[in-house]
């Protein structure tokens, strides 16, 4: 067993790799660019949604109120009728510096729930493809493994889902490459 404080050097440097990696991902490489097509008439839809002042928040439409109101014909009519909206409202700017702090305390964050799982498991002195394993497989569920959710229930499209999941894998490798060598030796 390796206690979770010999481990935060792995954890801070797999955390830093990987938000390097991913903004290198979403700035240069750009196959993140079509995860999310414009909508038609843009500047009607948004000038529609600021007359509504709809606060910032998720929202669908329709919506029902209950499972009862779901099976009830109005409710049913404006389902078949379409479309079916499910909206996020933000404010406007870019709050970029905000965005970037929480993606890096998260990627802290996944790194100590791999460190915690991985220290449970192995001893110092632990040879390198155990540890890759371990973390790997625990990193590739934490970044990656979510994602489907949101297409199954929310509809979001499967390209961006496996475009995030092989992000996912880029980041579970490299925190597991990470945490194999700077793993604690024996004495």
């Amino acid at each position: 067993m390796v206690a979770l404080a010999s481990l935060w050097l792995p954890i801070l440097v797999a955390a830093l790799a990987v938000f390097v990696v991913s903004s290198i991902m979403h700035m240069f490489l750009g196959y993140h660019w079509n995860d999310l097509r414009a909508a038609p008439q843009q500047n009607a839809l948004l000038n529609a949604l600021r007359e509504l002042k709809i606060p910032d928040g998720d929202y669908a439409a329709p919506k029902a109120d209950s499972m009862k109101h779901m099976r009830s014909p109005e409710y049913v009519e404006k389902v078949n009728k379409g479309p079916l909206v499910l909206l996020s409202v933000a404010p406007g700017g870019m709050a970029m510096g905000k965005s970037l702090l929480q993606w890096f305390i998260y990627l802290v964050v996944v790194g100590v729930f791999c460190a915690y799982i991985a220290g449970r498991e192995l001893a110092p002195g632990a040879n390198y493809l155990s540890v890759f394993r371990i973390v790997g497989f625990s990193a590739f569920v934490a970044y990656a493994m979510a994602l489907p959710q949101a297409s199954i229930w929310y509809r979001r499209n499967w390209r961006m889902t496996l475009t995030g999941m092989f992000d996912g894998l880029v980041f579970g490798l490299l925190t597991a490459g990470i945490f194999g060598w700077l793993w604690p030796k024996l004495g």
